[in-house]
C-alpha cells in the first residue's frame, strides 16, 4: 500500500481529478451531471490501525510501503502523527506511546494498535498482543483507559478482552436529525464520517416520496443506511450475512426508535432464491414476503460487485440505488443494468482523499 500524503494546498486539484477520472469513464453511460461530494482534507478517518515496532527500549507506530516493483519487499515507515486519522486519534497517538514505553506488562509482545473514534468524542482502543493476557495487565490496562480516557480491549491468540464496551456510539447529524450508529470494535463501519453524513443525505434525497412502496436491503451492514432511509418508505426489509452487523443493525434500530424495518440473517443469493419461491425455512415465512411491495432496492456490496444473476435480480425492482466502493466493478454491473434501467442520478464521495480510491452513488429507475 501506498501511505497517503496529505497536502491540503492541493485538495481541490486531486478532488478535480477523480471527477473527471468518473466522467470519462461512466460517458458511456450518458449519465447526469455527476454530483461531488469532497472530504476534509485532513483528519477525515474515524478508524485506523498501526503497526507496533519496537526498537531497543523504544517503540513507535509503522505502517509499509510495498515496492511496486517487488510486492514481497516492504519498508518500514515511522509514523509519530497521521494527518489521515481524526484528530481525536492524532491526540491519542503520543499519549499512548509515552504510557506504553516503561511498562512492560502493557507493552511486552505489543505488535498492533487499534483506534475507533467518533464525531461525539468517543474513542476506544484495541491492544493486540503475540502473548496470552492475564490479571496482571487487566489491570495495568484499566489504570491506561483512566489516564487516556477510552475504552480498551486486549485481543491475542483465542483472547478479547473487554475492559469497558466493545463499541462506540456515533451520532451523525443529517437535514437537521441526528441519527445514532453503535459501532462494534473489528466490525466494518464507514471510516469517513463526513462524508458517511453526505451518503445518508444523498441516499435520503434519491429515495424521497417513496411511503408508498417498501425497501429491500441487500448488504445492510450495521444498518448504516437502513435507519437513515426507513422513514422515506412504508416498510423496510434489510439482509446481512454478519451475525455482528445482523445484531449491531437491530440495536441500531431500536437506538433511534424505528419500528419499521425488518433485518434478516441471509446472503444476498439466498435472498434472491427466497423471492423466486424457496422460502427458506421458518425465519423467511417469518418475514411475510408475500406482504411486500417492493418498490426500491438498494445494495452496497463489497468491492468485487454484483455477479450476474444479482443484476438480473435488481432488474426487477423500479428503482435501484447503487453505493459502490470500486468505480470498475460498478461499471461492469451497469453495463447489464442501464439495459432496463437508466441513470437519473450519479455522485462521486472522495471517501478515501489522497488515494485512487473512489465512492460513488447511483440511482437507476426503470425505462418507460
Amino acid at each position: 500500500m501506498a501511505i497517503p500524503v496529505v497536502d491540503p494546498d492541493r485538495y481541490d486539484s486531486q478532488l478535480e481529478a477523480k471527477r473527471e477520472r468518473i466522467v470519462r469513464d461512466f460517458s458511456r453511460f450518458a449519465p447526469p451531471a455527476l454530483e461531488v461530494y469532497p472530504s476534509p482534507s485532513s483528519h477525515y478517518r474515524q478508524r485506523c490501525e498501526f503497526r507496533i515496532w519496537h526498537e531497543g527500549d523504544d517503540l513507535f507506530y509503522a505502517m509499509f510501503e510495498v515496492d511496486p516493483e517487488d510486492p514481497k519487499r516492504k519498508t518500514v515507515i515511522r509514523l509519530d502523527d497521521y494527518p489521515v486519522a481524526s484528530r481525536k486519534i492524532n491526540d491519542l497517538m503520543p499519549r499512548l506511546l509515552d504510557a506504553l514505553r516503561d511498562n512492560d506488562t502493557l507493552r511486552r509482545r505489543l505488535f498492533q494498535v487499534e483506534f475507533l473514534t467518533t464525531l461525539s468524542g468517543e474513542a476506544l482502543v484495541t491492544l493486540i498482543y503475540h502473548r496470552q493476557l492475564d490479571e496482571a495487565w487487566e489491570a495495568e490496562a484499566r489504570l491506561l483507559q483512566e489516564q487516556l480516557g477510552v475504552m480498551i480491549i486486549g485481543r491475542a491468540r483465542k483472547q478479547r478482552w473487554v475492559l469497558e464496551r466493545d463499541h462506540v456510539w456515533e451520532r451523525l447529524e443529517v437535514e437537521g436529525r441526528e441519527f445514532v450508529y453503535q459501532q462494534v470494535e473489528n466490525s466494518f463501519t464507514q471510516p469517513n464520517a463526513q462524508i458517511c453524513r453526505a451518503m445518508l443525505a444523498w441516499a435520503r434525497d434519491v429515495t424521497r416520496n417513496s411511503q408508498a412502496g417498501d425497501l429491500v436491503e441487500l448488504y445492510c451492514g450495521n444498518g448504516n443506511f437502513t435507519v437513515a432511509l426507513a422513514d422515506n418508505f412504508r416498510r423496510v426489509l434489510a439482509t446481512e450475512i454478519s451475525r455482528t452487523s445482523v445484531a449491531s443493525a437491530r440495536q441500531n434500530l431500536a437506538a433511534n426508535g424505528i419500528d419499521n424495518v425488518t433485518v434478516g440473517r441471509m446472503s444476498a443469493e439466498e435472498f434472491a432464491a427466497a423471492l423466486k419461491g424457496d422460502k427458506g425455512g421458518r425465519r423467511v415465512t417469518e418475514w411475510g414476503l408475500d406482504d411486500y411491495a417492493f418498490s426500491t432496492v438498494l445494495v452496497d456490496p463489497p468491492r468485487a460487485g454484483l455477479d450476474a444473476a444479482s443484476c438480473h435480480q435488481l432488474s426487477d425492482y423500479s428503482r435501484i440505488v447503487y453505493i459502490s466502493c470500486n468505480p470498475e466493478t460498478l461499471a461492469n454491473n451497469l453495463e447489464h443494468l442501464t439495459r432496463t434501467h437508466r441513470i437519473t442520478r450519479f455522485a462521486l464521495f472522495d471517501q478515501f482523499p489522497w488515494t485512487h480510491h473512489c465512492e460513488c452513488g447511483v440511482l437507476l429507475e426503470r425505462r418507460d
